[in-house]
């Protein structure tokens, strides 16, 4: 069915309940599982005529998300190895996490996005936009969306 699927975290539980599916699914079919973590670059914040404000250095900025990254992957590990799944862990630097996922899926060669999809509608998706949706708009590679 399956050959490689693909599945990214941001650390939430409904990211977690679709890593599962995809740990499940990749024991089910024999398939190989890649774990994605989206990193946003550092940000710049300007203030009035140009000034920079800066909360934290690049360096700390940099740290501080490889740390986020890696324990996000870490618990997707954590349930791989529960079911016996061997999973390969990957961080990207994108500031757009949907082209982050969908140049792993690419770059990896998958054949399957699993993905959550936090079920935002109206309003809400329309200020804050939705990472799946963008996904499914633009990715060449299907995608299973877990609520």
């Amino acid at each position: 069915m399956f050959k490689h699927i693909l599945a990214p975290t941001d650390g939430s539980k409904l990211s977690l309940k679709a890593i599962d599916l995809a740990i499940n699914i990749a024991k089910e079919s024999g398939a190989s599982l890649t774990a994605l973590a989206v990193m946003p670059s550092y940000p710049m914040v300007y203030g009035g005529e140009g000034y920079m404000l800066q909360t934290m250095t690049p360096g700390d900025w940099d740290n501080a998300m490889k740390k986020q990254a890696a324990n996000h992957l870490d618990i997707v590990e954590k349930h791989a190895k529960a079911k016996n799944v061997a999973i390969e862990k990957v961080t990207v630097l994108n500031d757009e996490p949907y082209s982050g996922i969908i140049a792993t899926a690419k770059k990896k060669k998958c054949d399957v996005i699993v993905m959550a999809s936090h079920g935002r509608g109206g309003i809400s998706a329309l200020l804050l936009g939705s990472v799946t949706m963008k996904v499914l708009a633009h990715s060449k590679v299907p995608v299973l969306v877990c609520r």
